[in-house]
């Protein structure tokens, strides 16, 4: 099943409502006006208000991608769809729940 490939204009929140903002390391392939992330690009989630029941902060402050292209690459690297398993994590690797996407490209989807 083909999906989006997500560029740096993509928008997506954690569970908890805080952005994550997609950085993309390459900029020599454009998708719909937005540079390509690749597989190992960051996605850093800022603002998170979660709180673990015990009280302990357990902010969200990376999204995680769980979809490389396999037939997709730029610069040797695979392009990452939006994927249904992406999820926010805590710094400790905790995962936070999936990332809610808002807004992604539909114009190249790949597989």
């Amino acid at each position: 099943m083909p999906f989006p490939i997500l560029t740096a204009l993509s928008q997506a929140q954690c569970t908890h409502a805080a952005k994550a903002s997609f950085i993309a390391t390459s900029s020599k392939v454009l998708v719909d006006n937005g540079p390509v992330v690749l597989s190992g690009d960051q996605v850093p989630i800022a603002g998170c208000p979660f709180t673990v029941p015990t009280g302990k902060p357990q902010p969200c402050v990376k999204g995680v991608l769980s979809q490389p292209a396999v037939k997709v690459m730029v610069e040797g690297k695979p392009a990452m769809l939006q994927g249904p398993a992406d999820m926010g994590q805590s710094a400790e690797q905790i995962p936070g729940g999936p990332l809610i996407y808002s807004s992604v490209q539909m114009k190249v989807t790949a597989t």
